[in-house]
């Protein structure tokens, strides 16, 4: 008989994780909450005073700490699971994703990322300032421009069958796609 460890460990079925989504929405509708990554920014900077400020941030953020708690044991999470529950062995990518890999001129991870991306001398170059840093202010200002982020719109704003929400959702695709398959490629031939 397997233990909860060696259970829990295992990657876990797509309906059984959408289950478990479905019934968090559920609960965050019934009780009148929405859900969201990216508003987490803006309660830190309301609870950081930023109120004073700027009309945006002046409401009362205690009314949203379980949002900051969930955040936390995302966090907190993840670093068990990495910590504990992992076997050290690389992400498993299909052949062809490692073939685009290669031809960007990256190898298969051999942890959770492409090595030759996630490091300081990458990041003090143009590719890196490119990707990391430009890529995660876009990322940032688009997140606050859809007004939420990929989990906010995707997840709770379908679930209210918010109009807005589904049209983010779309643009995240066509931007993903985009993304990939031109801007990638032009950036990694530099």
């Amino acid at each position: 008989m397997q233990s909860i460890i060696e259970i829990i460990s295992q990657p876990w079925s797509w309906y059984f994780a959408g289950s478990l989504i479905a019934l968090v929405m559920f609960l965050l509708i019934y009780f009148g909450k929405t859900f969201g990554f990216s508003s987490n920014y803006r309660i830190l900077c309301a609870a950081c005073g930023a109120g004073k400020f700027a009309d945006y941030f002046n409401y009362d953020w205690r009314a949203q700490i379980w949002n900051l708690l969930f955040l936390v044991g995302s966090i907190i999470g993840g670093w068990l699971a990495a910590t504990y529950l992992s076997n050290g062995g690389s992400v498993q990518l299909a052949a062809s994703t490692v073939s685009d890999l290669s031809s960007f001129g990256l190898a298969p991870p051999r942890g959770m990322q492409p090595a030759e991306i996630f490091n300081f001398h990458f990041l003090f170059s143009l590719k890196g300032f490119i990707l990391l840093i430009a890529g995660g202010f876009l990322v940032g200002f688009g997140t606050r421009y859809a007004d939420g982020c990929t989990s906010g719109h995707a997840i709770t704003g379908l679930s209210h069958f918010q109009w807005t929400s589904l049209l983010a959702v779309i643009g995240f695709f066509i931007g993903g796609l985009v993304m990939t398959h031109f801007i990638l490629p032009l950036i990694f031939k530099l």
